[in-house]
This record gives structure tokens, sequence and C-alpha cells, in this order.
């Protein structure tokens, strides 16, 4: 199938409250493949404006529509075991039919640069265990699992867990 890209926006632009309705649609959509071992919907608005109001959603947009084509939720400076110069992204959701394009790649590169511009030195994420083509895509942009952690966040149709990966953002400098 041919999709045109030329309609997606050259830039991201940071969500707004009013977003949530239309990325929690995309959300629910780009995670409707774990309906396998999940019951119901990965996110709802309500959640999408907290999420909006206490970290930021970065958004790629259908130029001329409005429409989002893709999303990222990052916390520049999310605190892991009293460390708050470890960033955190989340729910990286692209358009079903916009997949495979080089879209999610290019919006967690934006959100590193991101994070460490606000002072983070790594990065780190949870993907489900039973996902596992996504541990070999974010490997492939440098991440590392470094543990596991309950999931706990819906109700389940098979046992399942987090991964937790993670990413160092500046390279240390020797004294």
């Amino acid at each position: 199938m041919y999709v045109d890209t030329s309609k997606l926006a050259i830039s991201v632009r940071r969500a707004r409250p009013s977003d949530a309705a239309a990325l929690a649609d995309l959300v629910n959509r780009a995670y409707a493949v774990e309906g396998f071992f999940v019951e119901g919907q990965r996110t709802s608005p309500a959640e999408i404006e907290r999420l909006v109001c206490s970290g930021s959603f970065l958004v790629l947009e259908r130029a001329g529509e409005g429409t989002i084509a893709a999303a990222v939720y990052v916390d520049p400076g999310a605190d892991t075991a009293d460390r708050s110069d470890v960033g955190y992204i989340g729910m990286l959701s692209v358009e079903p039919t916009l997949q495979g394009m080089g879209l999610g790649t290019r919006l967690v590169r934006i959100a590193e640069a991101m994070c460490e511009a606000m002072g983070a030195t790594a990065v780190r994420l949870r993907i489900v265990n039973l996902r596992e083509e996504l541990a070999r895509w974010y490997r492939s942009l440098g991440y590392r699992e470094v543990g596991t952690a309950p999931y706990d966040d819906r109700p389940v149709k098979q046992p399942c867990h987090f991964v937790e990966m993670y990413k160092p953002l500046v390279a240390s400098v020797a004294a």
C-alpha cells in the first residue's frame, strides 16, 4: 500500500490539553495489537490530558489536516531511584498505516534530544515482554534491558511483565 508522506508536517510540536481525545484515539489504535494479551483500551482522554499537563507529548501532524500521525510521551526529568537526571519516554504511537516509515525513530530521537537538553544523562522506558519486536527495535536504537517490573496496568489474558530499558545519552568524560 502506498502512503503519501508529503502531507506529514516537517516538525513536531508539544501536544495541548485540547489534543487529548485525538491522542487517546491514536494511542489506542497503535496499541490495538496488544489485544492478544490485555483487556480493554490502552488509555483514555482523561489519562492523556493528565500526562500532557505533567510531562510533554510530542506530536507529528499531517500538514493541512491537523490530524496527529504520531506521538510520544516525554518526561525529561522523571525521578528514578532518587535520580532526576534520567528522562522517560513512553506511549510511542504511530498511525498504523504509517508504521515502518521512520516516524517512531524520528520521535524517539527528538525525545532523547529534549531530555538531554533538559539535563538528562540517560533515558528509560518500559515495554511488555510479550512484544519481542519492540525489544529488538529499541535495542537497534541503543537501548538495553536493565530489569523487569510487574505489569499491573490493565487486566491481562496471559501472564506478562514489563522489561525496563535504558540508554545513556552523553558519553562520560574521563577525568
